[in-house]
């Protein structure tokens, strides 16, 4: 993305006087019921997901001890996309966020590209999710005989009703999510730390680097394992930017953004990079797999009771947070599009409880077809839904960091004031993270098996979205000029 790029696309938004920031239309109407310790877990719980409670397991298996170096890099970059959506809730908090944002600095084109690619996003991680939480409940014996699609059925339904409640219900169910996957980590970090420091067997082999440097050492199986995982880890660190989100449902963003953000580096550090290490020291890479969540791999062989069931529930919960994140987020962004025209009319409708429940429907929609993947291919569902998934979120995320190029390009014009929460080293930060999540893509192509079929899918992507621009470019113009009625604000009764 070149400078005189961003600059074109700086110009060509709305000529409106940015020295006062537009108002989205989408943000009337929000209660503003989420507290600073709901938005400070909601920050938890995107930064730890089933990413690590279960995929990290295969990804050690493959890429040995510098899965944790792959986790790092991953994380930092994904701390620049949230600092960078940071700053511009600062200056102008919005439910619609970086869609609201891509609006004002790069015009409805950009708003179009970053919302729909959001919701593809979440969309088919809506799949992936109640697709995850079938399997992990028939885990136990009781839910066995029930078909995988019925339970997915009964995930999303459950699901969607808490959140066509209110936004404290939401709050609420995310809250204590967080709580269960930050108690079951911290657990297990003590546990492993004891191990280390005893010198317990696990496994019939003593912990300690005798684990890494024994079994073919920090790279194992060569760099390249290292760089096919790295679609899967910026997958495990998707949902962080739902912070900028749940910003316009906050009494006091201004506060509370700058701790939430500022938190998720040390997070990353703590949780993802300190949980791999810790099990790359207690056993060897080779022994871990896809099938089965690291944590419990290392709990059986210290012969912990009913390890698999608990880690089980917390992966459960952790799909299940996924889930409510999705509804949610996709309910806030498809709101503020639908008051600027590029979606459906229907996805502004708010509830008396002021949620937004026709944005909500639209993605628990593409859930109940993602019931019928489960009945017709329930082998393949997850595998399918996840490529498409991972497109949506690179997408979301390069858009955020050329939205926010021009947003400091507004501000070096004086037409804005930047707020003293800043990206670090922004010029040249954007840059850098727009071209690594770029090369991430091009890394896909170097697996056969998942990465390439995942970017055969471009063009596809590319294609609708043009399509679909089309069909509403001139419903877009016309809410701009305001020519005709904006969809309905008023709640249903």
């Amino acid at each position: 993305m070149s400078k005189e790029a961003v600059d074109s696309a700086a110009l060509d938004a709305s000529r409106t006087d940015a020295s006062q920031a537009p108002a989205d239309a989408g943000d009337a109407g929000y209660s503003k019921d989420l507290k600073a310790r709901h938005v400070n877990m909601i920050a938890i719980g995107g930064a730890i997901g089933t990413g690590l409670f279960l995929g990290a397991g295969g990804r050690l298996h493959s890429a040995g001890p510098a899965l944790a170096l792959a986790y790092l890099v991953c994380g930092i970059f994904a701390f620049f996309v949230v600092r960078a959506l940071g700053e511009m809730v600062l200056y102008r908090p919005s439910s619609g966020s970086f869609v609201s944002y891509a609006r004002e600095f790069l015009g409805e084109k950009g708003a179009y590209f970053a919302g729909w690619m959001y919701f593809l996003n979440w969309s088919t991680t809506c799949i992936a999710d109640i697709t995850a939480i079938a399997l992990y409940t028939h885990y136990w014996s009781f839910f066995t005989d029930i078909p995988q699609w019925v339970l997915a059925l009964i995930a999303l339904a459950v699901v969607l009703s808490v959140n066509l409640i209110s936004v404290k219900y939401f709050g609420e169910m995310e809250f204590w999510f967080a709580i269960i996957k930050v108690a079951a980590l911290t657990a297990f970090m003590i546990i492993g730390i004891f191990l280390l420091a005893s010198q317990h067997e696990v496994g019939g082999g003593k912990p300690g680097l005798s684990m890494i440097t024994d079994h073919g050492g920090f790279l194992p199986n060569g760099m390249m394992p290292v760089v096919i995982v790295m679609q899967g880890v910026v997958f495990a660190y998707a949902s962080l930017e739902l912070v900028g989100v749940a910003a316009g449902e906050t009494k006091d963003p201004q506060k509370i953004v700058p701790r939430a953000v500022n938190s998720i580096m040390w997070r990353v550090g703590l949780f993802y990079v300190g949980s791999v290490v810790l099990l790359a020291l207690l056993l060897p890479g080779s022994v871990y797999s896809a099938d089965q969540s690291p944590f419990v791999t290392v709990l059986s062989k210290i012969g912990v009771p009913a390890a698999g069931d608990v880690m089980n529930f917390v992966v459960l919960t952790a799909a299940m947070s996924s889930l409510n994140s999705g509804l949610y987020s996709t309910g806030r962004i498809l709101r503020s599009m639908a008051m600027a025209g590029s979606a459906p009319k229907f996805t502004a409708r708010m509830n008396r409880n002021q949620v937004p429940y026709g944005g909500i429907l639209l993605t628990a929609s593409i859930g109940v077809l993602g019931v019928g993947l489960n009945r017709i291919v329930p082998d393949q569902a997850f595998e399918i839904v996840l490529n498409v998934a991972s497109l949506g979120i690179i997408g979301t995320w390069v858009m955020i960091m050329v939205c926010h190029l021009a947003f400091v390009r507004r501000a070096k014009e004086g037409l804005i004031t930047r707020p003293k929460f800043r990206l670090p080293g922004s010029g040249i930060t954007e840059y850098v993270t727009i071209a690594f999540l770029l090369a991430v893509l091009c890394l896909m192509w170097q697996d056969a098996e998942v990465g390439r079929k995942t970017l055969f899918l471009i063009p596809i992507v590319g294609v609708a979205l043009v399509i679909g621009w089309f069909g509403v470019r001139k419903r877009v113009d016309r809410e701009a000029r305001g020519l005709t009625e904006p969809p309905q604000e008023k709640q249903d009764r």
